[in-house]
């Protein structure tokens, strides 16, 4: 294989479904977009859950984004692996349909697993940010990816390692 001249067509560099597991399980935070009324993307950083295959964050119910994503559920994840221990270069970008829930049985498994994922070794902390989340007018927003699309960075740079090697 020659010298690798296409630095374009990084599609041939996804991040594996071990390194995304283990990247979400890292990362505190990713950012949800969504469309306004008029078409506008728009798009905050939340806290996250990665939990069967699927994204769960929450605000409260009055945030513009709970009645957007009620009007048209279609919207974005990304996720980078930017300050973890697995270092930058890394993304998953999905595009995701979302799901608003204010049912009990949600808001019972999703604040403790966000409270734990934010506080690591503090159960008092975790504790106590597990009683924050819980008010009445709180939503968990689930986000079910229905396209992946990632990017690798040290997988391209081995390739140009290797084909500089074999030139």
């Amino acid at each position: 294989m020659g010298e690798i001249e296409d630095f374009e067509d990084v599609a041939r560099y996804p991040v594996s479904d071990t390194v995304r597991d283990e990247m979400f399980a890292l990362q505190s935070e990713c950012a949800v977009v969504w469309s306004t009324k008029d078409g506008w993307p728009v798009g905050v950083m939340h806290r996250f859950v990665w939990h069967e295959g699927e994204v769960w964050v929450t605000c409260a119910m009055h945030r513009k984004r709970v009645p957007a994503l009620r009007r048209d559920p279609r919207s974005c994840v990304i996720v980078s692996s930017e300050g973890t221990s697995l270092g930058g270069d890394k993304t998953v970008t999905m595009k995701t349909i979302a799901t608003v829930h204010v049912d009990r049985a949600v808001k019972d498994w999703f604040y403790p697993a966000l409270a734990a994922k934010m506080n690591p070794g503090r159960p008092e902390g975790a504790a106590m940010f597990e009683e924050m989340l819980d008010s009445p007018n709180r939503v968990v927003i689930e986000l079910r990816p229905v396209k992946v699309i990632s990017y690798d960075g040290a997988l391209l740079f081995e390739a140009i390692a290797r084909s500089r090697q074999s030139a």
